[in-house]
């Protein structure tokens, strides 16, 4: 159950046919303990799990910042991967001094363990190349779209809020590409063509 989220939330808002999971259930069960299992007992099990999950209206509440709680767009992004090396803050460095002659672009350089990811607005692209010349290109991908978040710094204390937001894309059928955060920012990376989705569903989220 712990490994489908949207299965949970649909017997705790009593959207499933528990009779109907319980019979797909039982193969797997059957194969996990090596054993006959019952279909009324599934039933039982399942309506017993049910009981236990929390109410659907005391999921975490999705807290806007007061009076700055918009839903911010940004196109024509592209995102670049290159592999972690020994000359890869000088990179960066240099792609931050060559972007303050653009202050209108955007840009965001995230190292991880073993890459970073470069996200600019297509403009710096050249800036980019010239800054990571000599980098090792893992992958890129173009025409993205950045919807940007603004929360309240509170909610870093509520568990699950980053959760609120995705599951309503993935419902959807909203594919992320890249996600980044800031203190108080979450920006959402996703390709061009799903932008006028997803900014629809988070719309919701900033109206309520």
């Amino acid at each position: 159950m712990s490994e489908s989220p949207f299965l949970t939330e649909g017997i705790a808002a009593g959207l499933i046919n528990l009779s109907e999971l319980a019979r797909q259930l039982r193969p797997q069960l059957e194969s996990d303990l090596w054993k006959p299992v019952g279909q009324a007992a599934v039933v039982m099990a399942l309506r017993r799990i049910s009981e236990r999950l929390p109410p659907q209206d005391r999921a975490a509440p999705i807290v806007l910042a007061p009076r700055t709680g918009e839903l911010t767009t940004r196109a024509d992004l592209a995102i670049s991967t290159y592999r972690l090396s020994d000359s890869s803050n000088e990179c960066q460095r240099q792609l931050l001094a060559l972007a303050e002659s653009c202050p209108g672009a955007f840009v965001s350089v995230t190292r991880g363990v073993h890459e970073v990811l470069v996200a600019c607005s297509r403009p710096l692209d050249r800036m980019v190349e010239q800054a990571f010349a000599g980098e090792r290109l893992l992958a890129r991908v173009d025409n993205l779209t950045a919807l940007t978040l603004r929360l309240n710094p509170e909610t870093r204390r509520t568990p699950g809020v980053y959760h609120s937001v995705l599951k309503k894309l993935a419902w959807d059928k909203i594919s992320v590409v890249n996600m980044m955060c800031t203190f108080s920012e979450l920006t959402i990376l996703l390709d061009q063509s799903q932008a006028g989705a997803a900014f629809s569903v988070l719309s919701q989220i900033v109206t309520h």
